[in-house]
């Protein structure tokens, strides 16, 4: 008799009865793959069965509101990110390109969290011996920090059930396979059973489980998208590896933010955490230079000092190049119109290069008007004062908004000795000023241009 197979979407997940070109669920090109048709029977009748151990509906009141049991992980940016520290039970799924970290990072938690705790670090990239190896690179010497090199999730789950480890680490979910299971480890069938595994292992027994998962091409986490669905929280490594900063970013938490960063630092040692973003971003800040602004962004509920930086050439082209990288390109391009329109710049003549440094993208508008006067300076190659920094939104008029967190970010300001800050008028409320710097209002981009002296 012929084996039935199927036909699924290696991005998405979605099976068909055939195979075709494109998914129509997702539009991916040649990522229909065949797999083996397999079905679970379920022998017990559940109409007639025994229906003792079924779960019964409980009324929300009734249900204890404790707050859930979280630990810290030793890092003060990871605990940041995570809401608090690791929650019991968790499962935590960590992401992000080759060679940015996603080991180093878990296995120097392990330092910390086994001064109290069992550590289980399952890998099934690496060796025991390649393991110890970066262990000792990292200093990492604890004793309840047990390692198994196996990718078979069955022997695994006998593991944990044996050693009933407090933390369950894994490297990587994209390595591990069940043994009923016909697809090949990484496939969407592999990788959805594992994880489910795992979940149920982390639910029904309390251990925290951080899971690794490679990305694909385009920087998304490699496997069917139901994966990031299925865990509590998704942290995303970001940054150049060719440069030393990293940022960790919570895509998805539910026991927290997704708006706080963690910042590190790799060194021969392994990550280091930075305490003070602003003044890393800001380090190398070229003096009395045209073309740069500096602003205020909040990342969740710290602010960050930016730099936006804005290069303005003649065009030998019909069309101008614009190019942005940091900040929203359609956002940029809407900033610039307004310029030209509103501000009177003819700027539709020029090549227009904006970037904003230290590898962190922006996406509020309060850095709108910090963007605008870096062209601006850039146009006239004249320089913005090295202790001036700028706030505020542009609206399409040319106005300049209002943000929220606006003593925050002055604040933060002050306490990095910049002396001057311009601010959109004050329309309501009362902000109290830190001592120290100039407040500097302007109603729309005309009044902050002139205010400058351009």
């Amino acid at each position: 008799m012929k084996q039935k197979t199927i036909f699924y979407c290696s991005e998405c997940g979605n099976e068909y009865p055939k195979w075709m070109g494109q998914c129509p669920a997702c539009g991916s090109w040649n990522t229909i793959v065949e797999q083996e048709y397999t079905t679970q029977r379920n022998t017990q009748n559940t109409k007639t069965g025994d229906r003792r151990n079924l779960k019964r509906p409980v009324a929300l009141s009734e249900l204890s509101n404790i707050e859930e049991v979280r630990f810290s992980t030793g890092m003060e940016e990871l605990d940041r990110v995570l809401g608090g520290g690791a929650v019991k039970g968790s499962l935590i799924l960590v992401g992000g390109s080759p060679g940015i970290g996603k080991s180093t990072l878990l296995l120097q938690i392990c330092e910390y969290i086994g001064k109290s705790n069992n550590i289980l670090y399952v890998t099934g990239e690496e060796s025991e011996r390649q393991l110890k190896m970066r262990a000792q690179r990292l200093n990492v010497n604890t004793r309840n920090l047990f390692v198994l090199a196996e990718t078979n999730m069955d022997d695994i789950l006998t593991i944990i059930d044996e050693t009933s480890p407090t933390v369950l680490i894994v490297d990587s979910i994209q390595t591990l396979y069940l043994s009923n299971l016909s697809s090949a480890p990484g496939s969407v069938g592999q990788v959805k059973a594992c994880t489910m595994e795992l979940m149920q292992v982390a639910k029904s027994s309390g251990i925290t489980v951080f899971v690794v998962g490679h990305v694909n091409k385009e920087g998304a986490i490699a496997g069917p998208k139901v994966l990031e669905h299925m865990v509590d929280c998704v942290l995303s490594f970001e940054g150049e590896k060719s440069a030393s900063y990293r940022i960790i970013r919570a895509a998805k938490n539910r026991f927290g933010s997704t708006n706080e960063i963690g910042v590190f630092e790799m060194a021969d040692s392994g990550l280091t955490e930075v305490p003070n973003p602003s003044e890393m971003l800001l380090a190398d800040r070229p003096e009395n230079t045209p073309g740069t602004c500096v602003t205020c962004i909040m990342e969740g509920t710290r602010p960050l000092l930016a730099e936006v930086q804005a290069l303005l050439t003649p065009t030998s082209f019909n069309v101008p190049r614009r190019t942005s990288n940091g900040i929203d390109y359609n956002r940029a391009m809407l900033l610039m119109a307004v310029l030209e329109k509103r501000g009177g710049f003819k700027i539709s003549g020029c090549d227009t290069y904006i970037n904003v440094i230290g590898g962190i993208y922006i996406s509020e508008p309060a850095a709108d008007l910090a963007t605008v006067l870096a062209v601006v300076s850039s146009y006239r190659d004249k320089a913005i004062p090295d202790d001036f920094a700028a706030i505020g939104e542009v609206g399409l008029t040319g106005e300049l908004r209002m943000v929220s967190n606006l003593e925050q970010r002055l604040h933060e300001i002050s306490r990095h000795g910049f002396t001057k800050c311009m601010i959109p008028v004050q329309r309501r409320g009362k902000i109290n000023f830190p001592s120290g710097i100039e407040i500097i209002e302007a109603k729309n981009i005309a009044d902050a241009v002139s205010k400058i002296g351009y």
